[in-house]
């Protein structure tokens, strides 16, 4: 009953959509804004009506609970670096319980699937489910068909076969890539117990919005943006069309709650 709570915390308007916003990206490939620029772009996210902000462990300390507001926090427990030997692999370098004591509504762990690790990854992701249990905490899998093995990354069976993956090994939500054509995401969907949200992607000619607009027609839960959001000129306004996407029907007060700093 308390993960089912603290998963519906995880949607604002509590219609059981979500709207993620990873920024874990500075482990991986480096920063993803300047210092001076962080304020507003957390601002601009949780302005904008993003249900939850996806960050590490470290990273917590540099957002304000105030402009956090009602939105979300899910804490990140998984790292490796484009420097690797083998960019595709993943550690632990967190837990259940400190990702608590941070003050996080959830927890995620990235898996690909088809990497040299899998099997490292892949017990990761068990024992952190495992945890998750215990602490009746939300698990977000980050599952992609992601290494020498994989031939087509947007393969709707290949993605059925990730996404269940990740239900089976106890996650409560799976981010994964858009299936292409986008609506055989749909087959992705049925095939999967667990709600199934579609990654951002990296930042290319092909509109957020419209790929939003497929997932959520194909019966997709949701979607978890980074990248294309704090890449983007306008983070603000792109976040509030994402919103409107996904929470489609919520009358734009509700999406989000608005704080003392925008009133002023």
């Amino acid at each position: 009953m308390r993960k089912a709570l603290r998963l519906r915390r995880l949607s604002r308007p509590r219609d059981g959509r979500y709207l993620f916003v990873p920024l874990d990206h500075s482990v991986s490939d480096g920063p993803v804004v300047p210092r001076d620029r962080w304020p507003d772009l957390i601002r601009s996210v949780v302005v904008g009506g993003a249900d939850a902000v996806i960050v590490h462990k470290g990273r917590v300390r540099a957002l304000d609970p105030v402009v956090l507001g009602g939105c979300g926090l899910v804490v990140h427990l998984s790292a490796g670096t484009a420097h690797a030997a083998d960019a595709n692999a993943k550690v632990l370098v967190g837990d259940v319980e400190e990702a608590l004591r941070l003050g996080a509504d959830a927890v995620s762990v990235h898996v690909n699937i088809g990497s040299d690790t899998e099997d490292r990854q892949l017990v990761d992701l068990g024992v952190v489910g495992n945890a998750c249990d215990a602490w009746n905490v939300p698990l977000i899998a980050m599952a992609y068909p992601r290494g020498p093995r994989i031939g087509d990354p947007a393969d709707p069976v290949l993605l059925a076969h990730v996404v269940n993956i990740a239900a089976d090994l106890g996650a409560d939500l799976v981010k994964t890539n858009l299936a292409l054509p986008p609506d055989r995401m749909a087959e992705v969907v049925a095939s999967c117990p667990i709600p199934v949200l579609v990654a951002g992607g990296p930042a290319d000619d092909r509109s957020p919005v419209d790929d939003a607009r497929a997932a959520m027609a194909a019966g997709c839960a949701g979607l978890a943006v980074g990248r294309r959001v704090f890449t983007s000129s306008a983070p603000m306004s792109l976040v509030a069309e994402l919103a409107s996407v996904v929470h489609a029907g919520q009358d734009a007060d509700l999406v989000r709650e608005p704080s003392h700093w925008e009133l002023a």
